[in-house]
């Protein structure tokens, strides 16, 4: 159940070409808003809806948040993100960007602001199909947000996740236990939007429900074969969220939010423990 206060930004795209998309899921706007992503853009290797840069770095690849990917806390507690619209989207479609930004605010210490001279910051812009990098990636970093397809509040939702240091629920280290991966159904070339990373889990159980976490017939070479099945039922249904579960928002608030990392923030490589705290402020 999601805090009170996120219900009232549950609504959807706003552009009259994209009302066909209303009732999909944020799985199924990223497959539609992607299909036709190029691999590469400007030195970017886009995986699934992720950025990875093809270019030398020395940062680890995942779980990052372990590495200094993630954002900082200032003194008042507060993690202020900074971010640049581009100026080609309509007032509509800039309003319900904004909601989404401000259904973090509501329920964790995540606070989107407008980019005044920060060095490190988000460059949202309508590019081709939705993709982010994965953690405070240095300089402006690339957020597409592609008003062909990706202005809804759970997809915008879904690419701020990734921004802040979080990937795919279906490809968490714990993931066997909780769905079987059918790679003989996948794209033939695209079976890499299934690997399984060392991820940091705090502890908060798998999700089907997850905003991160993919359909059943994610990247299908019919459309029709299943490429993911639950361990438990194969008639269980995920896949399907429209904006963050309370898991997703637990997971910001252990992630950056709880006292236990504000007291240890700068110790990298110190894997954290802790309980969920503040779910709903």
């Amino acid at each position: 159940m999601l805090c009170p206060s996120f219900k009232q930004f549950a609504s959807t795209g706003t552009s009259d070409s994209l009302k066909d998309d209303d009732d999909l899921t944020v799985a199924e706007q990223l497959q539609k808003a992607n299909r036709n992503l190029k691999w590469n853009h400007n030195g970017i290797q886009i995986n699934g809806d992720i950025a990875v840069s093809s270019r030398p770095t020395k940062r680890e690849a995942d779980p990052c948040v372990l590495h200094g990917c993630t954002w900082l806390k200032d003194t008042d507690g507060k993690v202020y993100v900074p971010y640049v619209i581009a100026n080609h989207y309509f007032s509509q479609e800039l309003d319900l960007i904004k909601r989404a930004m401000d259904s973090f605010s509501s329920s964790t210490c995540i606070r989107f602001i407008p980019r005044t001279n920060q060095t490190d910051y988000l460059y949202i812009q309508s590019l081709e199909g939705c993709f982010s990098s994965v953690g405070r990636r240095g300089n402006g970093q690339m957020v597409s947000l592609s008003r062909r397809g990706c202005i809804y509040l759970g997809t915008v939702q879904h690419e701020l996740l990734h921004a802040l240091g979080f990937n795919h629920e279906h490809c968490r280290s714990d993931r066997d236990q909780h769905i079987k991966v059918l790679l003989e159904n996948v794209i033939p070339g695209r079976e890499y939007n299934f690997n399984k990373f060392n991820t940091l889990n705090e502890e908060t159980p798998y999700d089907y429900d997850s905003v991160m976490h993919y359909g059943r017939l994610a990247f299908s070479k019919d459309n029709v074969s299943p490429t993911m099945m639950a361990t438990h039922s194969s008639n269980a249904v995920f896949g399907t969220a429209t904006q963050m579960s309370q898991n997703d928002v637990d997971r910001i608030n252990l992630l950056y939010c709880s006292k236990y990392h504000q007291n240890n923030s700068r110790q990298k490589g110190t894997r954290r423990k802790g309980r969920i705290q503040e779910k709903c402020r």
